[in-house]
């Protein structure tokens, strides 16, 4: 059985009856197989498994879709008991942030203010700040994220290594449509004809895999994965294609690898990104 919780009360009573590791899947809600993915991955590392669902506003921009964001939160109980999760805490702003907006937020650092933080100034301000108070909260012995928001991952990992805090992040790979679309709660704001639009998206990243995995080099990568992007007219408006390596620092020239994408497609932002390893020839 599931328990539904508002307060940080009723989850301080609840979490103190659990015994054994606690694994925690923090969403924004409108759950989707990806999430799913999630808690079973959670479910098999973690004794218990708590599920957060709350669409923090310190993440949006002015200009961007906190008021249209989904809430979905019956559809989102049915996930998570069909995955096992033993809590859900879906606290109210109020309830997340009594006195208001935090005057003290998280500072990303350097890496928070490139990529989707340069294209979304103060997102990850947002986003780590709101990730800590809920490991405060929960008290969770491992985390898990999805790696279709890598940057995300990254930072979330950085954060507890550099705070000590005691947790393990686990990233969960990306889960992706038959045509490779990864799953989004975004995505269901796409009409049929966005939907393929986003679809290059993940053809750039299989380009470059590709083109990895035939031997070419950094630059050659690059090159196939901005060709497969543009391929006939795409209509998708780019945002930034790059290369680095697994900690998000400049792309290496071999060895493990990381390739990112993210895009307009109509009034939509799209984020992908993908595993790869340069072995060119010396």
């Amino acid at each position: 059985m599931t328990g539904l919780l508002h307060t940080r009360a009723e989850l301080a009573r609840a979490r103190a009856a659990l015994s054994g590791t606690v694994g925690v899947v923090m969403t924004m809600g409108a759950l989707h197989e990806g999430h799913e993915t999630l808690l079973r991955a959670a479910r098999e590392r973690a004794d218990h498994v708590i599920v957060t669902i709350f669409v923090n506003p310190l993440q949006f921009g002015p200009n961007e879709d906190f008021d249209r964001y989904p809430r979905t939160l019956e559809s989102d109980l049915a996930v998570c008991r069909r995955a096992g999760a033993d809590l859900v805490f879906a606290p109210s702003v109020a309830d997340m942030y009594p006195g208001g907006e935090p005057a003290v937020r998280v500072n990303p650092g350097p890496l928070g203010e490139d990529l989707e933080g340069l294209s979304r100034p103060g997102f990850f301000h947002g986003v780590l700040t709101v990730v800590l108070k809920l490991l405060q909260l929960t008290r969770a012995d491992l985390t898990f994220f999805g790696e279709k928001d890598y940057q995300q991952v990254t930072l979330v990992r950085r954060m507890c290594l550099d705070l000590d805090i005691s947790v393990e992040v686990v990233g969960v790979p990306t889960v992706r449509q038959p045509d490779g679309l990864a799953l989004s709660s975004r995505n269901r704001y796409l009409s049929s004809a966005e939907r393929q639009v986003g679809l290059s998206l993940s053809r750039a990243l299989r380009a470059g895999a590709d083109a990895a995995e035939a031997g070419r080099d950094a630059a050659a990568v690059l090159t196939a994965a901005h060709a497969a992007f543009g391929a006939g007219g795409s209509g998708a408006r780019l945002d930034y294609l790059v290369l680095t390596d697994p900690d998000l620092e400049p792309g290496p020239v071999r060895g493990p690898a990381r390739l990112l994408v993210a895009a307009w497609v109509g009034g939509i932002r799209l984020v992908d990104n993908a595993p790869l390893r340069l072995d060119p020839p010396c």
